[in-house]
């Protein structure tokens, strides 16, 4: 197998838990799946999210360990 250079033009995506993928920018986004307005080589799109996406916890997660944090400190009072 020959190694060549990736010259795709890749796309930042992001779906409604909040995770990010890249996505060949000239192919229709994957369905749940929207643009964050990021493209370019694989290399930059992948250091863009990992610059951006510093929780890797699902947005629906996050949510439920706030309320849990929020009904605890209610508690406490």
């Amino acid at each position: 197998m020959e190694d060549r250079e990736d010259t795709t033009i890749y796309k930042v995506v992001v779906n409604h838990e909040e995770q990010y993928s890249i996505w060949p920018a000239n192919r229709e986004n994957p369905l749940g799946w929207n643009d964050v307005g990021k493209s370019g080589p694989k290399a930059e799109c992948l250091d863009y999210i990992k610059e951006v996406w510093t929780d890797m916890r699902p947005l629906s997660l996050r949510k439920k360990m706030e309320e849990e944090e929020h009904k605890r400190s209610a508690e406490s009072r």
